[in-house]
Formats: structure tokens, C-alpha cells, sequence
């Protein structure tokens, strides 16, 4: 039994020693790239604890204000790390719980007397914002705003619904979240109000509507209105505005305002075009005047998820776009989102970019009931998430991860780059993926004046912006160097196509009236007299034989490398994501709607009296594709050296190429078939329509083989295992 019992001793400390402790983690951490694929990260934020009645000290007794919490509303936190939750419960009064920074009841402010004498209470209230002296408290269904001292928790004074003609008549005030500024300006949230944000002084005067959401009439609705009355069209207005939930402030007094009222359409609209307006966009930043002065510099606008489905037939997966219920602010100019159809929280920088995504529907630790999560808040560098479905409020710490990250972000609003690049490369050193960390490294080199080295970070966090800021530098230093031989480079190349066309133009006129058969270099530089006189060089490459098959078939083989060139030869301006492919891809490109084309003229035209043979429309088609090679490989060049807001311009010389392509494919089928204008416009629509017939055949014919093909396969294969 010594022995037995030693062994058991051993066996028992050996388990506590090399133990491992098993975590089931309750959420997975992540951002989006650029393609809107979801990359995981590590936790950021990790849960500490849930707080709930009983840890509050909550439990209940014959007194009712200290029964637990039923229905919280809002969760604030001031200066000193208390905490603030407003329960608007029903059937016990209607309260806001005052919480030491220890998460212990200090004070519940419920009923009161108040500035008449009468004894009075909160209604249902829903939102509440602490200042340096004043705890102010949105008492909804009283429709008022009721202040208390911060310190002694009196009653001060009650804030009544502002007067002004802007108000419609019968409107009803309805206060559910407040702000308010170092200058004692009131921000309302009024969830029937849809002008905007009121504003007003403390005193309760009206200064005006800031922020009025943008809607939109569908073209049914903008002709019904044509017929309405003008009582009918207010009426319109009421209906299709929307409103704003919630509220928070900067330290610097702007203001995030979020709304769940948007048509989910336009929002997921916006958030796939990747909009930089917030018409559409759940979220706002507004300016004292309520102008929209939101950075939206990340791949996607900050408005909860990229990734959504659209249809499901399970009830637990949430679809459509996010439903944005509160925002937050936290340290370092960051800010909080959350998204209570999913119980996520999306966290992004002062310029938009989405630093981490985080939370889940569940019931462990971490995890938020689905349809819960109603308030976010942060304490410090904590943040604290509140379920109002549990009546409770989850703690979450920064990890490692998130110090790091929080660390960079200071370093790098104080200026000290060089520090902040450390704290970018230990990041990176965690989670590779980590766009952020690139471009704030790029941005630190960028200011060191390391100019080549900061466009190969920013090239790797596809941030165009700060590339091209770094480029133009780089640019105008190799500019510098090269100043006298750059003029030279031009002229020389301005004098030598000069000389070239005089040379073409030589040689086209001694052929034209020599006579007999033209060399192949006759019949290749022929092609630059028809680009610039269509008509008299299509009779001529037809009537004249001025042209010949071969030197087609040069001119389609040379836009074919055009093309190749262009796909793996563009600069980072035009290519920021490399595709790569092969000249099989791109000779097929070129090569199926030339052929399609000639082979549904050829058809057409047969029928219609052309007199153009297939030989001569794969000419003609052949020397129109000059201008193609003209414009697209100078484009590509000049790509290398480009920045992005200059790559219109490119791309204004390639449309131009591709317009002249068209002119002379029309053109030069008029001439060929000898068709008056009408006819070949008709003969034009009619060679579509045919390519369409012809790859709807082909598509038919190749997939009946395949069938075909497979069924042979499965008998050989069926014969083979009997």
C-alpha cells in the first residue's frame, strides 16, 4: 500500500507539473485582404471575465432597485474607470447602476426629487455620457434629458425637448444616446428624429440638426412623386429617411454616429464598391458642423462585415449586411464597431484600416448571445461588451498581440517612427498577413527619405495612396540625375518617328506607282497609310493587292505580343495584382474573335451580295489591328513609370487605340464588300449576332463531345470491372 500510494503521489505531481491547460477558444480573430478573403490573426483581445448581477452585488431583496439587471440599454465608462449601465427594465424601476472600476455597485440612481419639488424617476431610460462634474442620462420615455452631479449623485437639473420650427409639427422626442463637447454642446440621438443629430446647449436651446442621412427614390418613386401633393411627398420623406442608435466623441470633439436603418441593399452596395462617401455607410465621422470627415484608406470602407451571405436556410447563420448598434473609442484614435446580427466587433485605426474582427454567437466565455450585444465601451485599454440578453457584460484584455499593436499606434501618432517600425516588425514577426504593420513601416522609411525601400512595403499592403506619394520622390530624384538626357531622349524619339513615317511614306508612294508585285517590307509598311486613310486603302489593299495575307498575319501575330506584353509587362500603377498567364491565353484572346469575325462576315455577306472573299476580310482585319500595336506597347512602357492618378491617361490612349481598331474594322468591311453606309451597319449588327450563334453552337457541340467522350469512358470502365 506504501508502494501504491508512493507511486499515486508521484503520478499526481508529475500531472500538475507537466499539465497542459485546455482552452476551448470561443471566437477566431481576423481581417480581410484585398480580395475579401478572411485571414486569421492573432487574438488581439482575449475574455477576462463576465460581470453579472450577482458579481456586481446585485441580488435583489425586497428592495427593487437592487434586483439584478433585466434589461440593460447603454454601458459608459468615465475617467476614472467606472462603469456605467443603464437598465430600462420593466415591471422594477427603471435605473442606472454605477460600478467601481472593480466592477462593484457604488451607487444606483433610480428615483429622485427634482428641480419643482415632486418626487420623480426615470423612465425606460437608454443611453447615458459622463463629463467632468455632470452624469447625463437620456430618460427615453420621459422624453428629457435628466443631469446628476458625477461626484454626490444629486439630482441637477432635467434638459426638455428643444423648440424650433425645424421640428415637424406632432414630432415626437425620443432621446436614446447623448455626447457632449469640451464646450458644453449637447449632442442628441433622437430615435425619431431622421433630420440628423440634434444640437443644443446645456440649457436645453436648440442650435440645429447635424449629419441627415442621404435617401435615395428608386425610378418608380420618383415618377409617383411627379403626381403627389405636396403633403404627400413630406409623407414620402418620413418614410424613406433614416435615423441614428447610437453616438460617441473624440477627445479633438468629432463625432461617430452609427444607424441600423439603412436599406441593406445600398449598404452592401457601398461596402462592395468600397464607397469613400458615407451615404450609405452605417457609420459616420462628423465634424462640429456635420460634415463627413471619415478616412476610409483600408481595402474595404469600415461598416462591419465584407463577407456576407446573402441566402441561407439556416436561421442561425446571419444574413445580409451588418446591423451597427454603437461605436466606441479607444486608445491610440482607434474605434470600435459592433455588429449585433453576428456578435462581432470590428476595430479600425484613425485612417480606416480594419485592424482586427473579433467575437461569435455562443454561450461560453467571450461569446455573446445572437441577438445580445448591444453596447461597446472601453475601460482604459480594456473592453467591455454588453449582452443584454444575459443582463450582463463581458471584459476582455489586450494580449500581447494587442499591446504591440496598441504600442506602434502611439508611437506612431507621437512621431517616433523609428520606434514605431520596431513595434511594425514584431507584429509582422506574429502575423505575416498584417497589412497595417507594412504600411506603417513603408511610411516610417518613407520619412527617413528611404524612398525604394518603403514602395516594396507599401507594394505588399496594396496601399496605392502611399505608394504613390514614395514614387513621385523616387521620381523626382532620378529625374534630377538624368535632367539633360531626358529632353535629348525625347526629341530623339520625336525626331525619329518623324523620319520613320517620311520613310513609310516614300516607300508607299514609289510603290503605288511602280507597278508589278510589292516586296514583303512594301506590303508591312503599307499597313501605316491605311491606318490614316482608310477608304482609299482598303480599295487599294484589295483592288491594288497593295497588301498581302502574310503581312496580315504579321500585323495579328505582333498585337498578339502586344497583348502578352502588356499582361506581364505593366507597371505596378496598372498591375497591383499580378495575374500571371501565358501566351497560349492571350493568343486566344486575340486570335477567336478575329477568326469569329471573319468566318460571320464571310457567312453574312455571302448571303448579302458582298464581294469581299474570307482571304480578303482576314486582310483587312489584319491591317486594322496596326493602331492596336501602336497604342498598347508605348502605354505599357510609359506604365513603369507612372503613378496611379496618372494611369487614366494610359488608359485614355488605349481607348483611343481600341476606337480606331472598330473605325477601321467598319470601314474596311464597307470597302471590301462595297456597301453603302446603311448596308453595312446593318451587315455590322448582323456579323454579332452571328459570332454569338457561332460560339452558342460551338459551346453546344463541345459540351454534346464531352458527354459523349465520358459516357465511352464510364462503359470502357464499367467493362472493365465486370
Amino acid at each position: 500500500m506504501k508502494r501504491i500510494s508512493a507511486i499515486l503521489a508521484v503520478i499526481f505531481v508529475l500531472a500538475a507539473v507537466f499539465a497542459i491547460p485546455v482552452s476551448a477558444k470561443s471566437y477566431q480573430t481576423y481581417t480581410y485582404s484585398l480580395d475579401g478573403y478572411a485571414l486569421h490573426s492573432p487574438d488581439a483581445y482575449v475574455p477576462e471575465s463576465s460581470i453579472d448581477s450577482a458579481f456586481m452585488g446585485l441580488n435583489g431583496g425586497s428592495d427593487s432597485v437592487n434586483q439584478p439587471i433585466k434589461t440593460p440599454a447603454d454601458l459608459e465608462v468615465d475617467d476614472k474607470g467606472n462603469v456605467y449601465i443603464v437598465d430600462k427594465s420593466e415591471g422594477i424601476t427603471s435605473r442606472v447602476i454605477i460600478l467601481d472600476k472593480h466592477y462593484k455597485v457604488k451607487h444606483i440612481i433610480s428615483e429622485f426629487i427634482n428641480d419643482q419639488g415632486n418626487p420623480d424617476k426615470l423612465v425606460s431610460p437608454q443611453g447615458v455620457f459622463i463629463t467632468d462634474d455632470t452624469i447625463f442620462v437620456c430618460d427615453t420615455a420621459n422624453n428629457r434629458i435628466v443631469t446628476f452631479n458625477r461626484f454626490n449623485y444629486e439630482f441637477k437639473g432635467i434638459i426638455k425637448q428643444p423648440e424650433s420650427e425645424l421640428f415637424e409639427e406632432n414630432a415626437v422626442y425620443c432621446p436614446v444616446a447623448i455626447a457632449v463637447d469640451e464646450f458644453d454642446r449637447l449632442y442628441v440621438v433622437s430615435s425619431t428624429t431622421y433630420q440628423g443629430i440634434i444640437v443644443m446647449t446645456r440649457d436645453g436651446d436648440f442650435i440645429g440638426f447635424i449629419g441627415a442621412q442621404k435617401t435615395s427614390l428608386s425610378i418608380w418613386d420618383q415618377i409617383w412623386r411627379r403626381f403627389q401633393t405636396d403633403e404627400q411627398r413630406e409623407n414620402t420623406e418620413l418614410v424613406l429617411s433614416t435615423e441614428f442608435n447610437n453616438i460617441a466623441i473624440t477627445e479633438e470633439g468629432f463625432i461617430y454616429v452609427t444607424t441600423d436603418t439603412l436599406d441593406p441593399g445600398q449598404q452592401m452596395n457601398a461596402m462592395q464598391g468600397r464607397s469613400t462617401k458615407g451615404d450609405y455607410h452605417p457609420v459616420k465621422m462628423l465634424n462640429a458642423a456635420g460634415e463627413e470627415i471619415m478616412r476610409r484608406n483600408g481595402f474595404w470602407p469600415p461598416a462591419g462585415e465584407v463577407a456576407v451571405v446573402t441566402m441561407s436556410n439556416d436561421e442561425n447563420v446571419p444574413v445580409g449586411a451588418s446591423r451597427i448598434v454603437d461605436v466606441a473609442v479607444g486608445p491610440e484614435k482607434i474605434w470600435s464597431i459592433i455588429d449585433s446580427k453576428r456578435s462581432k466587433v470590428y476595430t479600425y485605426d484613425y485612417d480606416g484600416n480594419l485592424l482586427f474582427i473579433f467575437g461569435s454567437i455562443g454561450q461560453q466565455l467571450g461569446n455573446i448571445s445572437q441577438g445580445g450585444l448591444g453596447a461597446v465601451v472601453y475601460q482604459g485599454d480594456k473592453m467591455l461588451l454588453l449582452d443584454t440578453v444575459k443582463g450582463s457584460f463581458t471584459v476582455y484584455r489586450p494580449t500581447e498581440y494587442g499591446d504591440i499593436l496598441i504600442n506602434a499606434l502611439k508611437n506612431q501618432n507621437d512621431r517616433q517612427y523609428d520606434v514605431a517600425v520596431e513595434d511594425w516588425r514584431k507584429i509582422l514577426q506574429r502575423n505575416s498577413n498584417y497589412d497595417a504593420a507594412y504600411v506603417g513601416i513603408g511610411q516610417a522609411m518613407y520619412r527617413n527619405g528611404q524612398y525604394e525601400e518603403s514602395i516594396e512595403y507599401f507594394k505588399a499592403a496594396y496601399d496605392t495612396e502611399n505608394y504613390e506619394n514614395s514614387y513621385k520622390e523616387l521620381r523626382k530624384e532620378w529625374i534630377s540625375q538624368w535632367i539633360l538626357l531626358i529632353p535629348i531622349g525625347v526629341v530623339a524619339i520625336c525626331v525619329g518617328c518623324s523620319y520613320f513615317m517620311k520613310y513609310c511614306n516614300k516607300v508607299n508612294t514609289r510603290a503605288a506607282v511602280a507597278g508589278g508585285k510589292r516586296n514583303f517590307k512594301e506590303e508591312l509598311l503599307y499597313g501605316f497609310y491605311v491606318i490614316f486613310h482608310p477608304f482609299d486603302g482598303f480599295w487599294d489593299l484589295k483592288h491594288e493587292k497593295r497588301g498581302s495575307l502574310r503581312a496580315s498575319i504579321v500585323y495579328i501575330v505582333l498585337t498578339v505580343l502586344a497583348f502578352f506584353y502588356q499582361a506581364v509587362g505593366s507597371g505596378y500603377s496598372v498591375n497591383q495584382q499580378p495575374v500571371y498567364t501565358n501566351i497560349l491565353v492571350v493568343s486566344l484572346s486575340v486570335l477567336v474573335p478575329i477568326f469569329l469575325w471573319a468566318v460571320a462576315n464571310w457567312c453574312l455577306t455571302t448571303l448579302f451580295d458582298g464581294e469581299g472573299s474570307f482571304k480578303d476580310i482576314v486582310i483587312a482585319m489584319g491591317y486594322s489591328m496596326l493602331p492596336m500595336i501602336l497604342t498598347v506597347i508605348p502605354t505599357t512602357i510609359a506604365s513603369n513609370f507612372v503613378v496611379p492618378s496618372e494611369v487614366g491617361m494610359l488608359n485614355l490612349i488605349t481607348t483611343i487605340g481600341f476606337m480606331w481598331v472598330g473605325m477601321l474594322i467598319f470601314f474596311g468591311m464597307m470597302v471590301t464588300h462595297d456597301y453603302s453606309m446603311g448596308k453595312n451597319v446593318l451587315t455590322v449588327f448582323g456579323t454579332i449576332l452571328g459570332m454569338v450563334v457561332i460560339m452558342f453552337v460551338g459551346i453546344l457541340f463541345s459540351t454534346l463531345i464531352t458527354k459523349i467522350v465520358n459516357f465511352i469512358i464510364n462503359i470502357v470502365t464499367e467493362i472493365n470491372y465486370r
